[in-house]
């Protein structure tokens, strides 16, 4: 999966040479679900579709974000971005972190994002909150000593084959256990997932398709314990966009059958789609089918939703064919209104919420649920630097 996390070449006073993605790479778990510093972006999705017992629907995402800003000591990329010696940019759902910490001066290398939204499908609301920190005593990071992923007090801690999630604002709180009933996905061929034509123009990009959730919502007063499958998808990478794509279509769904999809769909400044297109079919025994724009279309039907904060207009319902696997889906979404809007400068405005898919596969009814993101439709992404 993808997300447009910016750092300009104003905030990287000092450019340093990060590692490209390119084929030959030897994936190793559990090292690869950590942190990876010598590429200069990095992030981990988590997105899911949740019921309590009574019925209610619920979507989820948890997303953490590593933007390195340079490997060398340098008082103006601590400047440049906001995170000083005196702690963390702060806003309302900013973690304050150990206060004891504001004493010291460290160099800011690293600038740690994390994005929470809750989608209440049958109570009508889109609920999100965000976070910026810096590495540092506690406050942000993803380790394979301490088996974690964190910013605050939102995290994910590996316990053997269980992922232990956990998120708590004013608003709402997430509690889940994730356990995968496949193994991990590599995307794309030779290892990397290409995005552009060009030397390391790729990333490495894995995914977890179906983990089985289970835990709790609570939101106001009321607490119910949910049940559904999540996605976990993360990748590692410096510059893979090329200049001429202006943002992505993005879908993972979890289909009835026990098969699983993920595609995206590059667009062009021009309005084409560009070739780089991709994505992957798991089958029910969790193996995995690349495949290439030529194999499938995504197209978007007339429904749009414009957003009253940032006056992009989205498409909210689309078709989808893969003919070599006999699918032919309607994509919808029961709320409309699922735009991040993040008040960080370091990230774009996208849309990112609970989608549900119905159609055909080889004629028989297939149906499904999952995640879609759009991104560029405010203006274009840039991840070319």
């Amino acid at each position: 999966m993808l997300l447009p996390v910016l750092a300009s070449s104003a905030e990287q006073a000092v450019k340093p040479h990060y590692r490209v993605a390119l084929p030959g790479y030897h994936y190793e778990f559990p090292r690869d679900n950590f942190n990876h510093r010598d590429f200069q972006t990095e992030w981990w999705y988590y997105t899911g579709n949740l019921k309590c017992a009574n019925g209610r629907r619920f979507g989820f995402e948890l997303t953490f974000f590593r933007q390195a800003l340079t490997r060398q000591s340098s008082s103006s990329s601590v400047a440049a971005s906001g995170l000083t010696s005196a702690g963390p940019a702060r806003g309302p759902n900013s973690y304050r972190g150990d206060k004891r910490a504001s004493a010291f001066t460290w160099p800011v290398e690293d600038v740690y994002l994390a994005h929470l939204a809750l989608t209440d499908i049958d109570g009508h609301k889109y609920l999100h909150a965000e976070r910026l920190n810096r590495a540092g005593p506690g406050l942000a990071g993803a380790e394979l000593k301490q088996s974690r992923l964190w910013n605050g007090n939102w995290e994910v801690r590996w316990q053997g084959d269980i992922q232990q999630l956990q998120a708590i604002v004013e608003r709402f709180t997430l509690q889940l256990s994730l356990r995968s009933l496949k193994p991990p996905v590599i995307n794309g061929q030779n290892g990397v997932s290409q995005k552009a034509s060009g030397r390391g123009r790729a990333s490495y990009y894995i995914s977890l398709t179906r983990l089985e959730a289970k835990g709790n919502i609570t939101l106001g007063e009321q607490t119910c314990a949910v049940t559904g499958l999540a996605w976990m998808d993360h990748e590692f990478f410096t510059a893979q966009l090329d200049p001429a794509q202006a943002g992505w279509d993005w879908l993972g769904l979890q289909l009835d059958d026990g098969s699983d999809l993920m595609l995206y769909r590059l667009r062009r400044k021009d309005g084409s789609v560009d070739p780089h297109s991709a994505g992957t079919y798991i089958d029910r025994e969790g193996r995995a089918h690349l495949l290439t724009a030529a194999q499938f279309s995504l197209n978007p039907d007339q429904a749009t939703w414009t957003s009253p904060t940032s006056r992009a207009t989205y498409p909210i319902a689309w078709r989808l064919q893969v003919p070599s696997w006999g699918l032919r889906l309607d994509i919808s979404t029961a709320l409309q209104e699922q735009e991040f809007t993040g008040r960080s400068r370091f990230a774009l405005n996208y849309w990112e919420g609970a989608i549900q898919a119905e159609g055909t596969r080889s004629s028989r009814a297939a149906k499904g649920l999952g995640y879609l993101e759009m991104t560029g439709y405010e203006r274009s992404v840039d991840l070319s630097r």
